[in-house]
């Protein structure tokens, strides 16, 4: 678009006044990475830049996002003006000399040497040691009368963007992922907002919120994150469903916590992930046990692991009617759900599960739980610590590997 103004959102244009620091924070897909290309393009076409820094998490970030991208610099830049991308000299080069130079964030010290006059720094939450980069990106910012800093990211409660924010220098835009429902693909916004509801996942990766780790709390997001990078194989030794029943059936009652989880070997090591969360809440017994009884056969899982602290009797019998061939373990929780809890969150600790997608209301439990203003039943997390004691604490058959 050449009239971008025009065209804008008010959060997409840079804030007027006398900053240094501007950080973005948006939803996926929220028009971040095309508000920054714009900004770039218009400081060399106005001449206020000529040495210009983009950081990405990755070389291949900065080339395929922010420079190649569909809404990165070469492809927004005004046809009358636009750059030339020089891949073997990781630099892109304007029509009237201004040069912008592509750093990875893996990289810090590549930032010595070379000074500039602008710099964007993309998914600045992604990257592996934010502060890092800024040692060294902050004494280069010395050319020009007043060398600036773009910031573009979807929020993590890490360091650096909680030390932007407290920042009195640093000013701030916000834009929400359904801000920008005209440029993303029909029924996008509509599917996520149905998939992730108001879950704190949604509140970050749609709102663009910083959702913080309360105190107290056992688990914190960036446990999680480790846990979904993990690679996890198509085989696992073992899989297990994993129920937290409720004592009550109806719209009131807790829900009934269901989780599938595997485990598999990684370099002689045991390990174990979460495959799916089927949690189901405000149903009958005979529902919820159709539902275990669906995710054995579908999972072609090992057994069932259901807590009996409440109507065990009852419970056996309701999931022998729905699950009549499912060896099934009846377990007794002895100590307190944080005594329960405290081992497996050692073994996130130690990178021993793995989360095969995203699931947010587990997550959300996890990272409240423990916490003062947390007083719901963690039922799912309930379900997840059963799991993931019997695969890595307790003692398992003989493996039988298998596909899903």
């Amino acid at each position: 678009m050449e009239d971008w103004p025009f065209w804008a959102r008010p959060s997409q244009i840079a804030p007027k006044g006398n900053w240094r620091t501007w950080l973005f924070l948006g939803g996926r897909g929220a028009g971040k990475t095309r508000a920054a290309a714009q900004w770039v393009c218009e400081a060399v076409e106005t001449q206020t830049a000529q040495n210009i820094a983009l950081i990405g998490p990755t070389f291949a970030d900065v080339r395929d996002v922010m420079v190649e991208g569909r809404s990165g610099i070469v492809n927004t830049a005004p046809k009358r003006f636009r750059p030339k991308f020089e891949p073997s000299r990781r630099r892109v080069v304007w029509p009237n000399g201004a040069v912008a130079m592509l750093f990875s964030a893996e990289v810090p010290d590549s930032l010595r040497g070379p000074q500039f006059d602008l710099a964007w720094g993309d998914e600045l939450a992604a990257w592996p040691d934010g502060n890092a980069v800024f040692d060294v990106l902050r004494p280069a910012m010395r050319l020009g009368e007043n060398p600036r800093m773009m910031f573009t990211t979807t929020p993590r409660p890490v360091a650096w963007v909680k030390d932007l924010l407290a920042d009195e220098n640093c000013v701030l835009s916000h834009s929400a992922t359904h801000e920008n429902i005209a440029n993303l693909a029909p029924g996008v916004v509509a599917d996520l907002a149905k998939r992730y509801g108001d879950s704190a996942f949604a509140r970050q990766e749609l709102y663009g919120e910083l959702i913080d780790d309360p105190e107290g709390a056992l688990w914190c997001r960036a446990d999680i994150e480790k846990a979904r990078k993990q690679e996890i194989p198509t085989q696992f030794d073992r899989i297990i469903i994993a129920v937290d029943p409720p004592i009550t059936s109806g719209n009131k009652a807790d829900a009934c916590g269901i989780i599938v989880a595997g485990s598999y070997q990684d370099a002689g090591i045991t390990k174990a992930a979460i495959l799916a969360d089927l949690t189901t809440k405000g149903q009958k017994p005979e529902i919820w046990a159709n539902v275990i009884a669906s995710a054995f056969e579908q999972f072609d899982a090992d057994a069932i692991i259901a807590e009996s602290n409440q109507g065990g009797e009852m419970l056996l019998s309701v999931l022998r009617l729905a699950a009549s061939e499912a060896p099934i373990h009846l377990v007794h929780a002895s100590k307190s759900k944080r005594k329960r809890a405290e081992p497996v969150n050692l073994l996130y600790a130690q990178n021993r599960v793995a989360h095969r997608s995203y699931f947010p209301e587990l997550e959300d439990e996890m990272c409240r739980f423990g916490a003062d203003c947390f007083s719901k039943s963690p039922d799912r997390m309930d379900a997840m610590v059963w799991a993931i004691s019997h695969l890595l604490l307790g003692r398992n058959n003989r493996p039988r590997a298998r596909a899903i």
